[in-house]
């Protein structure tokens, strides 16, 4: 497979490479092989004859994407069956309900949503056979090709076309738009100068962007099936957090693999899968969420991180005991629930984390390694999407609600509920900014209220206003500009759009075009770690 996979990703043409379909076959008409008549045909042999040269004979994905429940956990099957069956304008795919029968094109539906046994297998030789150098280190210039403000720029993404693009956060236009990999997921992540940015695709792919050069300069595939990356704060190192396989894969900013961690419980017994990654700067380390292992990971990329202490350790002062490296390597808190998802303290001592049953949430101290407080939350609130300001002297958090409409004010003395704030529906976005008086949730979850923005009045902790710009479509995820004047929210649709709202007016300012533009993310505020976004 790493033969196959590396002569299709490497010799095809960089037009090609950068090219990515959701299809169940690309080559047409030469790679349907075997005429017309597969009545007699298995899954199996369907697959090999129309899907496995753009997807792996083994389903892990060439020049489409991987084909394995993981990877398609967010289409339902009788919607892939009509994507099979219908194509769409956006791939470049035939419609196979010209070529296979109904009964066919439901087996292929079928078999790509069956479990791969054994778990695949992606380690350190299938990530460095996978590696791609568009443009070797030192090779493009150290100046910007375009004149902006490069501190306010925006990186939007369009899942509608699979696109990327580069927005003038002053003039509120394109500057630059190029094709993505398939489905990219868990936010852009940029160096702490502002000039690279990395994307993580659903499928593994981590592509390392230039943003002056406006070229993709590297990419790599460190998984099958991939959450999220994130970058230290001194740029140097990229952690990827994995579903499929069971891995955290640790590589350096020209995207080698430098360390890759099988993760286990501590007894080395179970395995899981890697929920989230981010990075904590002011700690020097990454932080990471298990999804099936009550633990939480802290990986120092400090060289000179102290060692760590591993079993029983009989007298830390003369070293009776085993001990290994503190660089790159996990310390572990034992907790008493799973964390999937979580946020960070101000000062990136604590991490607060939501938990699988509702009504509660646990707050994890990175030092003393264990949790040392129960947050008071209802149904399942996403606190990778919380923010932070001052209220009344004192510190609180807000976090948005993936099934009820509520926003949770949490105070981060004393871990105590304040407010419980209601919304038209259920939300996954929440932001603001240190120079706006409001907060900004979106109710995307909702069937109902998808379409409707709230904004919140942080002092009085009062709904000022409701949103509905385009009623019946999905509007979510606001993000600010550098200064904090306009708020950019996605209208979520194919034909959608980003809507610039004056911040302290709350009229709408402009329309910029957009296909399915499902997140924005300025470099100010997210190398400033700004209050008001997401880390």
């Amino acid at each position: 497979m790493n033969q196959h996979l590396n002569h299709q990703v490497t010799k095809t043409p960089r037009s090609t490479k950068r090219t990515y379909w959701f299809s169940l076959c690309i080559l047409v008409p030469w790679c349907l092989g075997g005429g017309f008549s597969f009545a007699a045909d298995s899954a199996p042999e369907l697959y090999r004859k129309h899907c496995a040269e753009c997807h792996g004979a083994d389903r892990f994905g060439l020049m489409g994407p991987a084909l394995l429940p993981e990877n398609l956990s967010r289409l339902k099957k009788d919607a892939a069956a009509a994507m099979i069956r219908d194509s769409r304008p956006t791939v470049q795919m035939p419609a196979y309900k010209y070529l296979l029968k109904p009964e066919e094109i439901q087996a292929l539906a079928d078999y790509i949503y069956t479990p791969v046994t054994p778990m695949p297998q992606w380690g350190e030789p299938e990530i460095r056979a996978s590696r791609i150098v568009h443009f070797a280190p030192g090779s493009l210039p150290d100046k910007p090709q375009f004149a902006a403000d490069l501190m306010n720029l925006f990186i939007v993404v369009e899942g509608g076309d699979h696109h990327v693009t580069l927005l003038d956060g002053d003039k509120l236009e394109p500057i630059h738009r190029f094709p993505s990999r398939y489905a990219l997921h868990g936010g852009p992540k940029f160096t702490p100068d502002g000039r690279y940015v990395f994307f993580a695709s659903r499928d593994g792919w981590i592509s390392k962007f230039d943003i002056w050069n406006l070229k993709v300069v590297a990419e790599v595939r460190a998984g099958i099936n991939t959450r999220n990356a994130a970058v230290s704060g001194d740029g140097k190192y990229v952690a990827v957090a994995n579903y499929l396989p069971h891995s955290l894969v640790i590589l350096d900013a020209d995207l080698n693999p430098l360390k890759i961690h099988a993760v286990r419980d501590r007894f080395g017994k179970q395995s899981s899968r890697v929920s989230a990654v981010y990075t904590a700067e002011p700690r020097r380390s990454f932080v990471a969420a298990l999804k099936d292992v009550k633990e939480a990971w802290e990986i120092s990329y400090d060289p000179k991180a102290p060692e760590i202490p591993a079993g029983m350790i009989h007298d830390f002062q003369y070293r009776e005991g085993a001990f290994i490296p503190g660089f790159l390597n996990p310390k572990r808190s034992i907790l008493d629930d799973y964390l999937d998802d979580f946020f960070f303290t101000q000062d990136y001592n604590e991490v607060m984390g939501a938990s699988r049953e509702g009504g509660k949430g646990q707050v994890v101290h990175l030092d003393v390694r264990r949790s040392i407080a129960t947050l008071d939350l209802p149904g399942m609130p996403h606190l990778g999407s919380g923010i932070t300001w001052t209220w009344q002297g004192r510190r609180v958090m807000a976090t948005p609600n993936l099934k009820e409409g509520v926003v949770s004010i949490i105070d981060m003395k004393d871990w105590k509920t304040i407010r419980q704030i209601k919304t038209p529906g259920p939300g996954f976005f929440m932001r603001s900014h240190e120079n706006s008086r409001y907060a900004w949730v979106d109710s995307m979850m909702s069937r109902e209220h998808k379409d409707t923005l709230t904004v919140i009045d942080k002092e009085t902790l009062e709904v000022i206003a409701r949103l509905k710009p385009v009623p019946g479509k999905t509007l979510a995820h606001i993000e600010f500009t550098k200064d904090g004047r306009y708020a950019l929210a996605s209208l979520w649709e194919n034909d959608g759009a980003i809507i610039v709202y004056d911040a302290a007016t709350l009229k709408e300012v402009k329309r910029i075009p957009a296909k399915r533009p499902v997140g924005k993310y300025n470099v100010w505020n997210k190398i400033t770690r700004s209050e008001g976004t997401s880390h």
